[in-house]
């Protein structure tokens, strides 16, 4: 006969607990998105759940990023109904396809819909680089040349300075998250430049987060993604340490 240790189970917070009794993370990406929900449950603290909701999207161009927006409400809808604590939009150029102050209208319709505090990852890179003091940037991306300036004319509407942005010219979204690793730290590594506080890898399918700690420690400077920084951002909302993530200088810089 076998004897459970009943006991153990009750006294520890993962066994003896439901996943995300610290906190439940909603999270909506598109649905060709294979990268980011990954990269979450492997960094995530202890007692941190996250639960997923997916936007149709098969390319990243503008005509489908703005179709995109309308899976929103209904995404929504879906996540009130596992009582999550916090809502994440997970995709950068989705949330600034329509320019300056897009983010924030998206997160403004996910508080309103939802009753909870959200963050979409356009305004979570913005409180990563005014945290970090990071006024100019030097930018990786896996995108598009269209999409780029499209990326490049939002950040430069909230002030910031772009160095220089290099892209691998990918549309399919499925194939940006075949990317390595380590073709994101040879981009990042290429586009880097003395004129530049930080370095921005951008898109949430774009896979980044084993690469910061050494690529930081190689430039000599902040390395933030969009992952990393709407992970941040999203702990921060939970009232979850950022501090627990070893995801480089951003994570040592709490907003709690």
């Amino acid at each position: 006969m076998t004897i459970v240790n009943i006991g153990f189970i009750l006294e520890s917070p993962e066994l003896g607990s439901m996943y995300g009794y610290r906190g439940r993370l909603g999270l909506i990406v598109p649905s060709s998105n294979t990268t980011n929900e990954s990269e979450f449950w492997r960094w995530i603290p202890n007692g941190v759940s996250v639960h997923t909701a997916r936007m149709q999207l098969e390319d990243v161009n503008e005509a489908q990023l703005v179709e995109m927006a309308a899976d929103v409400e209904t995404c929504i809808s879906m996540l009130k109904t596992a009582d999550v604590d916090a809502i994440a939009f997970g995709c950068t150029t989705g949330s600034l396809v329509k320019g300056k102050g897009y983010d924030e209208q998206i997160q403004a319709t996910i508080e309103t819909e939802a009753g909870v505090p959200a963050v979409a990852t356009s305004t979570a890179i913005r409180r990563a680089f005014d945290i970090l003091d990071a006024r100019s940037l030097a930018i990786a991306t896996p995108y598009t040349e269209s999409m780029n300036e499209r990326e490049k004319e939002f950040l430069e509407e909230n002030g910031y300075r772009i160095t220089e942005i290099v892209g691998l010219d990918i549309e399919p979204n499925t194939e940006i998250g075949q990317q390595t690793p380590s073709t994101a730290y040879r981009l990042a590594a290429d586009v880097n430049s003395t004129a530049a506080d930080a370095v921005f890898i951008s898109c949430t399918n774009f896979r980044t987060f084993e690469i910061i700690p050494q690529l930081e420690a190689d430039l000599g400077k902040p390395v933030v993604t969009s992952n990393s920084a709407t992970l941040w951002a999203s702990l921060n909302l939970l009232d979850v340490s950022a501090e627990e993530v070893n995801l480089g200088t951003l994570f040592e810089r709490s907003l709690l």
